[in-house]
């Protein structure tokens, strides 16, 4: 069956480490307390879409290398909600469909934080984590964790974030 994917890294369990580690981070439970992300799959699917979107933005800055790690991320990424999905009762006809839709979904909110700065922080995290109006206090908070998080992935090497290690 090999020769049906060959246009595939068969990379992206080399990106399974830190697919982990940006799930661990996904499910800190600060992200549905304090920042009111809805505690369900579009809000967790929000939390994962947007961390992974940062790094995916970090990996940017690292050349080749770092788009290789990023092709591997990005199939794993496609693996694990195809996974997911089949265990949600998703059959074939719609699977596709619907994987695409997040992977689209994605690649939005990797445009997004592309294009973030200081001035923009906020109102990223908004269209990033909140289909919904937000209190301004669970904002802030998000938008802070968010922040944090995009200065540990720059300060990791991709080396390290290769094995999932995060500082």
């Amino acid at each position: 069956m090999t020769f049906l994917f060959r246009g595939l890294t068969a990379e992206a369990r080399g990106a399974a480490a830190l697919f982990d580690a940006l799930t661990a981070e996904a499910r800190k439970p600060h992200w549905y307390v304090e920042g009111a992300v809805p505690d369900t799959l579009d809000g967790r699917f929000a939390v994962l879409a947007s961390v992974v979107a940062l790094v995916l933005v970090r990996l940017e800055r690292d050349g080749g290398e770092g788009d290789r790690l990023s092709v591997a991320l990005t199939e794993r990424f496609i693996h694990v909600m195809e996974s997911e999905h089949r265990e949600l009762g998703l059959g074939d006809p719609t699977l596709g469909k619907t994987v695409r839709k997040l992977v689209g979904m994605l690649a939005r909110r990797t445009e997004l934080w592309r294009h973030a700065n200081d001035s923009s922080w906020t109102e990223t995290t908004r269209e990033s984590l909140y289909k919904d109006e937000v209190e301004a206090e669970s904002l802030r908070h998000s938008a802070a964790a968010l922040k944090t998080f995009g200065k540990q992935i720059d300060a990791t090497s991709l080396a390290d974030l290769e094995e999932g290690k995060i500082a």
